[in-house]
């Protein structure tokens, strides 16, 4: 049977419902795919979609999310193509949709992924399983949100997500809304992902500077680097996944970020 749905940059595709031959070009989608369900029907997944890891082994890989092997991906033959605005290159998606069904998503703030969780799941014909993960993560982030509020965190902070040259997660990011939802105010202005010098961050005056896993690895290396020019802040190393990944993930950031918060009261 063939069924209609409308991706969220509002692109209509048809697919032959429900799909059996599934590639996952997003990680944190990968992890919602297997979550649903989905071990048969995931054929191909990127070399960073690693959890489930005994998943990921069995799969094939078909490039990074911004270098896919689109050859490989048309030897896997598949029905349906789950990609992610931002985390994948717009010219090769745009070659795949000429010949297959991709379906993107388009995501900055929680309520964007669990609509997202919402639409993979009646994608692909399991939205009870995504209706519960989003009662999850609802009943979760409105706890933490709670907890901000009773305990009286706000504080300025930075969140670090490259070096040489440093960039920040600035706002009309996903990661400066989960900042937000607990009670974190980010100290840059400027959208999207801008360049910084550690002077400049200095001048800022952050309560909070987090130095994200990935997509740079930081590491306790670099912890005083930065404490040696922004001596007023506190420096913490903190688990980027846990900021950006926006499909299952998100249940266990909820218990990540509880630990967080009892360290900023």
């Amino acid at each position: 049977m063939q069924r209609s749905f409308t991706d969220q940059l509002n692109r209509e595709i048809l697919i032959n419902y429900p799909p059996k031959r599934i590639v996952s070009l997003v990680p944190s989608q990968t992890e919602l795919l297997f979550e649903l369900g989905l071990d048969q029907e995931i054929i191909g997944l990127t070399k960073f979609c690693i959890h489930p890891m005994e998943k990921f082994a069995e799969r094939t890989k078909i490039g990074g999310t911004k270098k896919l092997n689109i050859q490989l991906i048309r030897d896997l033959n598949p029905d349906l193509i789950i990609g992610n605005k931002e985390e994948n290159e717009q010219s090769q998606i745009e070659e795949l949709m000429e010949d297959y069904p991709v379906w993107m998503s388009d995501i900055y703030t929680l309520e964007d992924a669990k609509k997202t969780i919402a639409q993979i799941g009646e994608l692909v014909d399991r939205q009870p399983e995504a209706s519960y993960l989003n009662h999850l993560i609802s009943a979760g982030f409105n706890d933490l949100q709670t907890l901000a509020v009773q305990n009286g965190i706000n504080k300025k902070v930075a969140y670090l997500i490259w070096k040489k040259p440093y960039m920040l997660a600035g706002r009309d990011t996903f990661i400066d809304n989960i900042l937000a939802l607990n009670g974190l105010s980010n100290v840059i202005k400027e959208k999207r992902y801008p360049e910084i010098k550690l002077n400049e961050l200095a001048k800022l005056k952050p309560d909070l500077i987090f130095l994200s896993s990935e997509p740079y690895p930081f590491k306790e290396a670099h912890l005083e680097e930065i404490r040696a020019v922004v001596p007023e802040a506190k420096v913490m190393l903190v688990d980027g996944e846990m900021f950006s990944w926006y499909g299952s993930r998100l249940v266990k950031a909820v218990q990540y970020l509880f630990q967080l918060q009892k360290q900023l009261y």
